[in-house]
């Protein structure tokens, strides 16, 4: 049996190391909040993020913007991606009406198995943790160069003259999962960068997509959203 996760279905891809702030407007979204503050210090304060299918969006809030209705609708294993990510609370502000802004960071990767229906207002699910990434070995430390030049080439094309990777990871890995989440990719793309089994396969997955990418800009020369949209992932609750 795997272990039971508070799961957050969200429109984008986590992934280990990354920021996510949230505004948490949804009531049964407020309580998991709430509980995860009354965990002891010493205790996991995190739940799951979880991708959508297409078709399947959640109602989300950005911040500053007024929402839809809330879908109570209950979500469905079928509406989810397979392989999500941890978000653990890094600092919780509560506002004057009960929602809540959050930041988040990416912990750990995890495999749903099935989701519950539980007495929790929110969503569970039973989930199963990925094997934690070994030090990346030669293969990761040949391919990281090849990968950041890439990327920094592909950032260029976007917004050309303009210093657009101030600091770069020296961890291969912490590098991979960088390029995941900001490079402009589709969601089924990201989900299989987050699924990848070590930084190597990341890495060269990676390589080809941002080959094919900065390949289609050069020919078309078009921008096709601000470079400061893709510094983080979106920020719906």
């Amino acid at each position: 049996m795997g272990t039971i996760l508070p799961v957050f279905p969200l429109s984008t891809v986590l992934f280990p190391g990354l920021v996510l702030p949230l505004h948490i407007f949804e009531e049964r979204y407020r309580a998991l909040v709430r509980e995860l503050v009354a965990k002891p210090e010493d205790g996991p304060h995190e739940f799951g993020v979880v991708t959508l299918r297409h078709g399947s969006e959640v109602q989300a809030q950005a911040d500053g913007e007024a929402g839809p209705p809330v879908d109570e609708s209950p979500v469905t294993a079928e509406q989810l991606y397979e392989v999500g990510c941890t978000a653990e609370l890094r600092q919780v502000t509560e506002l004057p009406d009960g929602r809540f802004d959050i930041v988040t960071v990416g912990r750990r990767r995890f495999r749903v198995l099935a989701v519950n229906s539980g007495p929790e207002p929110y969503l569970t699910a039973e989930v199963e943790w990925l094997p934690d990434e070994d030090a990346p070995g030669e293969t990761a430390d040949l391919l990281a160069p090849r990968v950041l030049a890439a990327f920094r080439t592909y950032l260029d094309l976007l917004r050309p003259a303009t210093e657009v990777l101030d600091t770069v990871p020296d961890d291969p890995t912490v590098l991979s999962h960088l390029v995941a989440a900001t490079a402009q990719l589709t969601t089924d793309e990201r989900q299989l960068l987050l699924a990848a089994p070590d930084t190597a396969s990341r890495l060269r997955t990676e390589l080809k997509l941002l080959n094919r990418e900065a390949g289609l800009l050069a020919r078309v020369r078009a921008v096709p959203v601000p470079l400061s949209d893709l510094a983080r992932p979106a920020s719906p609750n």
